[in-house]
């Protein structure tokens, strides 16, 4: 007999994070999240989805011992409509404890005046914890979600559907089809009215307000579009310097206008699998110490102006981003996760780089 126990104290917390422990016991390739990035999202002080929105937790239990877990949220919209979600379910092999799970995220969104959930979902932003993982060729990186192979049954008996297909893709400096695109980067890099600039920290204030204008202006049109502000913007740059170097963040100017970036920040899960879950004071020292070990670059964010879409401000980009990464030679790999089927331009254009997809995970909804 099933126990549903919702997550109220520290004791429960410890119960939901520990259901990972045990489903991926015995899976290798698994990598830990680090556990103040999943109660940050959980803390009302800190994740801005609050503001129009609400969450709940609980852990499944069997005589006692935690075999299951999951979160029901709802959020408010750009368009002012409000989505239901459910997240970080983790659970045994067990059909009828997922439906458990699962008919306790219904309940819950339905009492909200939800009737559809979308899962497994963050909440919050979509560049973390966000589908299914059904397709695997690489490791898990920072922040993405990883789940055992069986969980899709799951999902799609339960009468999730599909509703999105995301990919993660790589590409080698080997693979990457550099003489073509340097041609068709040459164009618009010698026109003297564009400018493609690594990032700067020394001016980590312009750089901010121009990431800012950018992405405001590339980003109004999502329907989950929450505008930045130069305040947030300079805290997170502050943030991932670490992981950032300024190499690794190519803005595009048109003359003085800021009209496009692209920002990649080391693979930290190369690292990060060695922390089992836990950033403390300790484990920073030994991430500064090993971060010269990492191969792999993952992108971040990457985004053209609507007005100077489709004028090779995008290849631009690529290429200066490539130029940088020669300087080095250790990263060898490079990712672009979070590449919706809809962005069918973007998929084309990688695909002709060389790129391959690495990872393929699914945003299920399911109507109630």
């Amino acid at each position: 007999m099933f126990t549903l126990q919702q997550v109220t104290n520290h004791a429960t917390v410890a119960d939901f994070h520990s259901v990972a422990k045990l489903v991926y016991q015995d899976d290798l390739n698994y990598i830990k999240p680090i556990t103040s990035d999943i109660e940050e999202i959980f803390d009302i002080q800190k994740n801005e989805a609050f503001n129009g929105g609400d969450i709940t937790r609980w852990v499944l239990l069997d005589k006692g011992k935690p075999i299951g877990r999951v979160a029901a949220f709802y959020q408010t919209k750009n368009n002012g409509e409000r989505m239901g979600g459910m997240g970080f379910f983790e659970c045994i092999n067990n059909r009828d404890a997922a439906f458990v799970l699962f008919d306790a995220c219904k309940s819950w969104l339905s009492e909200q005046g939800l009737n559809y959930m979308d899962g497994p979902v963050n909440f919050g932003d979509r560049d973390s914890f966000w589908g299914l993982l059904v397709e695997k060729k690489a490791t898990p990186s920072y922040r993405e979600a990883y789940n055992p192979d069986y969980y899709r049954a799951f999902f799609e008996d339960y009468g999730f559907e599909k509703i999105i297909e995301q990919k993660t893709c790589e590409i080698t400096e080997k693979e990457f089809n550099y003489e073509r695109f340097s041609k068709l980067a040459d164009r618009v890099m010698s026109n003297p009215k564009y400018r493609f600039v690594s990032l700067d920290y020394k001016k980590i204030d312009k750089f901010a307000a121009d990431f800012v204008q950018v992405y405001n202006e590339a980003w109004s049109f999502h329907e989950d579009f929450r505008p930045l502000t130069i305040e947030k913007m300079m805290a997170r740059l502050k943030k991932v310097k670490p992981v950032l170097p300024g190499d690794f963040a190519i803005f595009a100017y048109a003359d003085d206008r800021p009209i496009g970036f692209y920002a990649s920040i080391l693979e930290v899960n190369q690292v990060f699998k060695h922390f089992d879950g836990k950033l403390n004071l300790w484990n920073g020292l030994r991430f500064l110490w090993l971060r010269n070990k990492i191969n792999k670059v993952r992108g971040i964010v990457f985004g053209v102006v609507p007005d100077f879409q489709n004028l090779g401000i995008e290849t631009g980009l690529i290429i200066a981003f490539y130029n940088n990464l020669k300087k080095h030679p250790r990263i060898n790999v490079a990712e672009l996760a979070w590449i919706g089927d809809f962005n069918a331009k973007m998929l084309s254009m990688l695909e002709s780089l060389g790129a391959y997809t690495a990872k393929v995970h699914y945003t299920y909804r399911k109507k109630f």
